[in-house]
């Protein structure tokens, strides 16, 4: 389907990261273009290649490299490469977690901090934590088994905050609301023990 329509535009503000070299964007060095074939937000490096599109009437656009080598038939093998822990895409794991949402993050003594965090169903043990949530790639992760959940808040700012302490380390979270931070207490309090929790998904 590739160029035979038009696709589904990622919006600018769903991602923090190029879709595709996963540099961070900033608002110097890093414009956000638009790959006009499949949608992706990607920075001027990555969308510096041209294409005739078939639902533009056959146009020259600016598309990313994937879409280039696809549309003109030319495998690339250095995508095969394996991908490491962290680049799993945020869009895959949120559409099969047991839950997901923004949750706002501190470690140790630095700023608070918005972040997109996920449990996936196939690695219902682990947190993983976006900038965005249609980033390519993960910030961190953090393993959750044999942590320590401390669920009462240490600051009248953020009511709905918990904690998960591992010897040395600390990871603060607050949730907007009360419910929210109860759903995700649910599941990491299973997840800590090891068990497989239920998905919490509406």
């Amino acid at each position: 389907e590739l160029g035979k329509r038009a696709p589904r535009w990622i919006r600018d503000n769903e991602v923090t990261m190029c879709m595709k070299c996963k540099e961070p964007f900033n608002a110097l060095t890093r414009r956000r273009h638009h790959c006009r074939a499949c949608g992706h937000v990607v920075c001027w490096k990555c969308s510096d290649y041209k294409a005739h599109l078939e639902y533009d009437g056959n146009k020259l656009n600016k598309v990313c490299k994937d879409c280039y080598h696809v549309i003109i038939g030319c495998t690339d093998s250095e995508e095969k490469k394996r991908k490491g822990i962290l680049e799993i895409e945020s869009a895959e794991v949120s559409g099969n977690s047991v839950i997901c949402s923004f949750l706002q993050y501190m470690e140790k003594s630095k700023p608070w901090q918005k972040a997109w965090c996920v449990i996936p169903k196939q690695e219902a043990l682990v947190l993983y934590m976006y900038g965005a949530p249609q980033d390519v790639k993960a910030l961190a992760t953090i393993p959750l088994l044999g942590y320590t959940v401390d669920d009462t808040p240490k600051s009248a700012d953020l009511p709905h905050s918990f904690k998960l302490t591992q010897s040395k380390s600390v990871h603060s979270f607050a949730a907007d609301n009360e419910e929210l931070k109860q759903k995700w207490l649910k599941i990491i309090h299973l997840a800590v023990k090891g068990e497989t929790p239920e998905c919490q998904n509406e």
